[in-house]
């Protein structure tokens, strides 16, 4: 999930970094407030603003770190069916291991491994990543979705609805098949 940063947007990225040798072991919050600015670092435009909080726990144990995130707030989308702009409420949470070792390695999901002389971790990418896998594949106004949401675009989905034929009249071809199962009964 986690990709190397490159270095020009670490450096906006630098409220991001939690240093995490110099905290006592046990939980540590760190809090951050996300707006349009953090996502034109990463070249991500699919909504007009955004408004979202990211808390980050940091355990800290004697060999390993545990990183929880959660995301909760606003973004400002169009509408996909009606093109109509809404406030999209999102939320989300994400765990992952930190522990050490030669190399830098994130090839697995659930464990990030840094090196020994690591002293921080920035969790910018990762917040990021949770927040756009939150988003829902399909983003539909709530007026829409109970049905009291007018405009020009649904009226013309409406009019180029397939209309359903005017008699439910069943093609003979089916009481055949219902027999079948009657006479199969008895």
């Amino acid at each position: 999930m986690h990709a190397q940063i490159d270095s020009l947007k670490m450096k906006d990225l630098k409220q991001f970094n939690i240093p995490f040798v110099g905290l006592k072991l046990g939980s540590h919050l760190f809090q951050y407030q996300i707006d349009n600015t953090f996502f034109t670092l990463f070249d991500y435009n699919e909504f007009e603003s955004a408004s979202l909080e990211a808390a980050v726990t940091l355990t800290k144990k004697p060999t390993l770190l545990e990183l929880d995130f959660e995301i909760s707030g606003f973004l400002a989308v169009l509408c996909d069916v009606s093109l109509e702009p809404f406030n999209m409420p999102v939320t989300g949470a994400f765990s992952i291991i930190v522990k050490f070792g030669e190399a830098y390695n994130d090839e697995n999901e659930e464990i990030l491994i840094l090196p020994h002389e690591a002293y921080q971790i920035n969790v910018a990418q990762y917040i990021y990543e949770l927040i756009v896998l939150s988003l829902p594949s399909k983003r539909v106004h709530p007026k829409v979705l109970d049905g009291t949401m007018q405009s020009e675009a649904l009226k013309k989905l409406k009019e180029l609805e397939i209309k359903e034929e005017e008699t439910n009249t069943v093609d003979p071809r089916w009481d055949k098949l219902k027999d079948l199962i009657t006479e199969k009964k008895t």
